[in-house]
Order: structure tokens, then sequence, then C-alpha cells
């Protein structure tokens, strides 16, 4: 069964908002491989226990795709790269003190303990920390971090009108849905454009490779690592 939690949409997109609290039962139930649905400062994502092998599987099933692609993480915090990145070039470091939280995506080296599913068979891990209350809550009640991909089915869109939406799609391959109005990056929302997640950058030593255009413009990146 699919349980609909509905959330303050104000107190959802403000960043600086207290910490959300959320059932005990559903953090458990992520812990033993369940699946939430929540609002992130970009698209809702689909989110599991990085950690779950059960938890895992089930997100692919809902997304409908294989175990080659890998699967981005959402931080609690920025201390919690280490346990996920064997590697952190002093770029990425910048690019983190500078754009984090926020919708900038860091594929770094991952770490060997990190789940094949997450990286999809490869050795890197993408990680953000973003600018929203309620997927950082939801990470630290967990391992540090909760997969970040986004809310759809393989080859749809990512973005969702209502609640009642969003629960038809899933019921059944999900457990919870949090929902807090259109997501900020919600591609149907006026000026919103047509790129709507989050910048995903791979950094090969201290040099910024674009994966994919999102929110945060390239050339800021750029720009802001060539100031030195």
């Amino acid at each position: 069964m699919t349980r609909l939690i509905l959330l303050d949409s104000d107190r959802a997109n403000r960043s600086m908002t207290p910490k959300p609290r959320f059932p005990a039962e559903m953090i458990a139930s992520l812990r033993a491989g369940g699946v939430v649905i929540f609002p992130t400062d970009t698209l809702y994502g689909l989110g599991v226990d990085p950690c779950s092998e059960t938890g895992l599987t089930r997100l692919l099933a809902a997304k409908g795709r294989d175990r080659g692609k890998p699967i981005p993480l959402l931080l609690s915090e920025g201390g919690q790269v280490d346990r996920w990145a064997r590697h952190v070039p002093p770029a990425a470091a910048r690019l983190m003190d500078r754009f984090w939280p926020g919708a900038l995506t860091l594929v770094l080296p991952a770490d060997p303990g990190v789940h094949p599913a997450v990286t999809g068979g490869g050795d890197t891990v993408g990680l953000r920390v973003p600018d929203h209350p309620v997927p950082r809550a939801l990470a630290a009640g967990l391992s540090g971090a909760i997969t970040g991909t986004s809310a759809n089915r393989s080859g749809n869109p990512g973005a969702w009108g209502s609640a009642e939406e969003i629960v038809r799609e899933f019921t059944g391959a999900v457990d919870w849905v949090l929902w807090g109005g259109k997501a900020a990056g919600d591609s149907r929302r006026e000026g919103a454009g047509n790129r709507p997640g989050s910048t995903v950058v791979r950094m090969i030593d201290d040099h910024p490779v674009l994966l994919r255009e999102g929110v945060l413009p390239f050339r800021d990146i750029v720009k802001f690592l060539q100031r030195g």
C-alpha cells in the first residue's frame, strides 16, 4: 500500500526551516528496503537507503531500468562526502563550498564500499547536498544519504502537477509519497525552462567535465574555478 503524507508546501520549500520530522515507521521501513517519493529543490526524487539491496532492487523496478545506469545520492550535509567518495580533488572541494547546498551533482571516485547498483557497476558516484530540508532530513535518518534519482518511469518526464498523479503512477511500487506541491524545477512552472534537474559535473583531477546541464549554468562553475 502506498501512503501519502501532505507536507506544508511553504515549509517544505524553505531550505532554512527546522529539520522536518517524519513518522518513525517511515524511516524504519526505508531502512528495511522501503521506497519513498519526496520533493527536492529541483524535481521529485525516488528514494531508498543506498545501503539496502532490497531498496535498490525495488527502486530499479519502479524506474523500469537495469543496473547499468548509476543512481545519484543526496547527502544530509557536506561532511558525508568522505563516506561515499574515496577521493575529493581540491577543485571539487571548492565547488562544494560554493554551490552546496544547491543544484550541483559532483561525480567523484566511489568508495569501494558503495553498492554497485549505485555506481551502475562503474567506479564513480554522483553526490549532492540539496537546498531542501526534506531530502536532507531523510538522508540523516538513514546512512547520511538517500538515492536522488528523479521520480519517474525511465523515459517519462519527471514532473508532477498533483499528489494524485504521482500516487496513481507509483501505487504498489512505492511505500510513501511526501507531497509538498510542485517541485521548484518542474518544467511546467513559469520560468523553469527545459533544464529542471541538477547540473551534473564529473571531476577529472581538478578539471570539471559537464555530463548534464541543469538548473545551475555550467559557465558559472567554470568561471568560479578560473578565479582561482
